[in-house]
């Protein structure tokens, strides 16, 4: 006896000293990741800071390059580059060994077809939009990313608090039940039930420690920052047709509409470019030389490359008929999104109302099966079957709380809007 009530007493002892140290917020676990609340921060600014981080940030820079160079391109006086060209030709004169040497120099200048320069100033035009708006895009998908992160630090938040108040709850219980088994009121296996309780809470903090911390390293290596605002509640933007308009769509759009363009220049080429030469020939040598020099000027007109061309134009036209179908596909799953965000609103706006519900009763009936089991009606077990009843519909109210703050962001973030 004397030793079961010693057992008792580290226990309680033991758990005890747990619980605090759950009170005061140390980490059960060594690992841990810091995240710091900046009240001078916010969400438009978090995505800012992250975009500036984000590894595509390369690829439009590339971008912004290749339309500046198709511009320039498109805006020199020739189709090419220029050629010079020179010979020297060398023929003997007669028995005398005499010999005339002769020299030929010239240029060679490639012009532009009819419509093509205005094609390629298209083109570039095109890539300049379509560089821009896959910026706009990218940033959009660097704030969902953001918001989904934030978001599921605030749910583990929510988890891991609501796992700390439970461990209080079951320290009391269990502290309730080691004074009733002193007074010979409840039978000894009620401590060791409730120690069996209070240690899955436990195991329960631990996994919900964890959740929070994974929770914040994504924050992290998705932002590369360690701060987080102080508030990135979202009002909700209903737009009820927003797919045409949607920075993704947009953004496919440019392309598309680039790659037209792309393929108009390249008809413009047609056989090849026309060029014009000029230059002078002189002779010079022994004395029956007559040293004179000559200036020519020609022009030199391609035809019959369309069957060379063709394939350049058909390569184009297949990566035009790709982006033609993902723009298609993109479309249907922006308004599979823009449904499923506003059918999830209206759901957890329901579930909220039902959750509360539920919390009010289980609180009721719970503070009921307290009297019930301190006069001896209910067992212990049943006790803390309710209580569990009671716990996980307060944690539910939290949860759809939280949501609902979610499924708002997520809206916004469907239907293309950013913070």
């Amino acid at each position: 006896m004397f030793a079961l009530n010693l057992v008792i007493r580290y226990l309680f002892a033991f758990l005890l000293t747990t619980s605090l140290s759950f009170a005061e917020s140390t980490p059960i676990v060594a690992h841990e990741d810091p995240i710091e609340i900046d009240e001078s921060l916010t969400l438009s600014q978090v995505i800012d800071l992250t975009l500036e981080k984000f590894p595509e940030l390369a690829w439009l820079k590339s971008l912004e390059d290749e339309a500046a160079a198709i511009a320039l391109r498109s805006k020199s006086w020739t189709a090419g580059a220029s050629q010079a060209n020179y010979s020297f030709q060398e023929a003997a004169t007669g028995a005398n060994g005499g010999k005339l040497h002769y020299i030929t120099a010239g240029v060679q200048v490639p012009l532009w077809n009819v419509g093509q320069r205005d094609a390629e100033q298209a083109v570039g035009e095109q890539a300049e939009s379509s560089a821009k708006t896959q910026t706009i895009a990218t940033k959009l998908r660097v704030a969902g990313l953001v918001r989904n992160a934030l978001w599921d630090i605030d749910l583990q938040k929510i988890r891991y608090e609501q796992a700390q108040a439970e461990i209080k709850v079951y320290e009391e219980l269990h502290e309730k039940i080691g004074r009733r088994v002193e007074l010979g009121d409840s039978p000894r296996s009620d401590v060791l039930l409730a120690e069996t309780e209070l240690l899955q809470r436990r195991s329960t903090l631990i996994q919900a420690e964890a959740e929070l911390m994974h929770a914040r390293k994504r924050y992290a290596s998705i932002t590369q920052i360690t701060k987080v605002p102080k508030d990135y509640h979202e009002k909700l933007v209903d737009l009820k047709e927003s797919e045409q308009n949607h920075p993704a769509l947009v953004a496919i759009n440019s392309q598309q509409t680039r790659k037209q363009a792309e393929l108009d220049a390249l008809r413009a080429v047609g056989s090849g470019q026309t060029n014009v030469l000029a230059g002078v020939t002189g002779d010079m040598g022994d004395t029956a030389s007559n040293h004179t020099a000559s200036f020519h000027i020609g022009v030199i007109v391609p035809f019959g490359g369309s069957d060379h061309l063709a394939p350049q134009l058909a390569a184009i036209n297949v990566e035009l008929n790709k982006i033609m179908s993902e723009r298609e596909q993109l479309f249907r799953d922006l308004q599979h999104a823009h449904h499923e965000a506003e059918h999830n609103l209206e759901v957890n706006h329901a579930e909220l109302v039902n959750a509360n519900a539920l919390k009010t009763a289980t609180e009721k009936l719970l503070n009921m099966s307290k009297t019930a089991y301190s006069v001896g009606e209910i067992d212990l077990i049943d006790l803390i079957k309710i209580g569990d009843k009671a716990q996980q519909a307060i944690l539910n109210v939290k949860e759809k709380e939280v949501m609902l703050e979610r499924d708002i962001a997520l809206y916004n973030q469907a239907v293309g809007v950013m913070p």
